[in-house]
């Protein structure tokens, strides 16, 4: 039920480093108190094993156990803050959606499972690819499959599954909001690379001769969902990001954006674009966990987290608004910075998917994606204008900003800086991670049913 091969090893790296780091920046902002510690790190703790099982999940059950276990200790966390109504708000409304969507993935793995006869992810694809290499539509397992991704595109913050994902973070803590932009969204890329690795032929090397030859016909039904979700949450999540005015809501839609850019990855449907969505996951652990941190120690420095209180910050908070600026340009994906490396091998990805498949759909998506590059710029050169040339604000300083704090972002910032030297070793870690996966068949042998 559980696989331990390089692929497992790699998302359970990242997800321990980012849950050490997250520790660190809770002891330096402050969240939580000494007297709720001891429950929010257990439910921080709970979260991060639960996304290691995300990752490694290779049989049904267990993807619904694992996200079930990743999701119970998330809704807790976006209510910790108990003396605002707001983050009690944001707890019922993450806890309602996550049912429905929880519903709707256990409905579809029973459909699979029940089509199938087996929860077991090799056989499964074994079942489904010789379903549609019999027959060009079957609807039951479409649905099923369909459900499935549903589930999976909660944890992802994908449109239409995206709802929860303003409010929650508008209404949990800075930190907790950085914890489920990262973390949730590397075990929701791993969970969903490793079932497009299980449907779409890269099997591990020992299992691949359970699974017939027939596998690529079912790219031709879900490479253009996947195109289509991935395109629709980047420019929702860009577009929506502009009138946004608190910076933990600005930020959440940026995470959708982020979304649909990781997603693009797997919309090549190669193990090019699988492993450009891992190198983007390392990239994006800095960029995002830093523009939160800097929002989490911005707001003990002026007790606001809206953006009309952040007016002549670059006075009161010099090395934050420059810290600021290198993760929101980061982000956007401004070269030299390391956000850039990582656009650039998702959008590579893609154009080598096309140039190979000849979908016109992949082709359209690199368009967007690179369309929605340029507009994500103004949304966040905007908040650097008011941090910059804005009048400074009259809010009272109500919690000074320590040396090991400002050294902490510094951190983050000086990996961004720098990362474009090590390129090489972190494009062949996420190459080593899908060492135990043979090579996708290319889609272009098989003609379109």
């Amino acid at each position: 039920m559980l696989a331990y091969d390089a692929f497992t090893v790699y998302v359970r790296l990242f997800l321990t480093a980012f849950g050490l780091f997250m520790v660190g920046l809770c002891l330096l902002s402050g969240v939580p108190d000494r007297d709720d510690a001891a429950d929010f790190y257990v439910l921080l703790l709970g979260a991060t094993l639960g996304m290691m099982l995300m990752a490694s999940a290779s049989h049904l059950l267990m993807v619904y156990i694992a996200v079930e276990m990743a999701s119970l200790p998330s809704y807790a966390l976006a209510g910790f803050l108990k003396t605002r109504r707001d983050s009690s708000e944001a707890a019922l409304k993450y806890v309602v959606y996550g049912g429905g969507a929880s519903g709707l993935m256990l409905y579809g793995i029973s459909i699979l499972a029940g089509k199938c006869g087996s929860g077991f992810l090799p056989d499964v694809a074994a079942s489904v690819a010789a379903t549609f290499a019999a027959q060009s539509f079957d609807a039951v397992t479409l649905i099923g499959l369909l459900l499935l991704l549903a589930g999976i595109g909660f944890k992802l913050a994908a449109v239409p599954f995206h709802f929860w994902c303003p409010d929650v973070f508008a209404g949990a803590s800075a930190e907790v909001a950085g914890f489920l932009s990262v973390a949730s969204k590397g075990a929701a890329v791993a969970l969903l690379g490793r079932v497009l690795l299980a449907f779409l032929g890269g099997m591990r090397i020992e299992e691949a001769d359970l699974l017939p030859q027939h596998w690529a016909r079912l790219s031709w039904y879900l490479g253009p969902a996947l195109v289509f979700l991935s395109a629709l949450t980047m420019t929702f999540g860009n577009l929506a990001a502009y009138a946004q005015t608190n910076l933990k809501r600005l930020l959440a839609y940026s995470t959708i954006a982020h979304a649909g850019y990781m997603m693009m990855g797997l919309c090549a449907l190669t193990r090019e674009g699988i492993e450009a969505a891992l190198f983007y996951l390392a990239i994006y652990f800095f960029m995002n966990l830093g523009a939160f941190a800097v929002v989490a120690l911005l707001r003990n420095l002026i007790g606001s987290e809206d953006l009309s209180a952040y007016g002549g910050l670059v006075y009161r908070a010099p090395w934050l608004t420059v810290t600021m600026a290198i993760f929101l340009l980061s982000l956007v994906g401004i070269p030299p910075l390391a956000g850039y490396m990582a656009k650039f091998q998702i959008f590579a990805a893609v154009y080598h998917a096309w140039q190979s498949q000849q979908q016109t759909g992949l082709l359209v998506l690199l368009a967007l994606g690179l369309l929605n590059t340029v507009l994500s710029l103004f949304y966040y050169v905007n908040v650097l204008k008011v941090m910059v040339l804005h009048r400074p604000g009259e809010l009272p300083v109500s919690k000074p900003v320590s040396s090991l704090a400002l050294a902490y972002t510094g951190l983050l910032a000086l990996v961004l800086l720098i990362g474009i030297f090590f390129w090489d070793p972190l494009s062949s870690g996420a190459h080593k991670a899908l060492s135990a996966f043979h090579e996708i068949n290319p889609v272009r042998t098989v003609q379109r049913p």
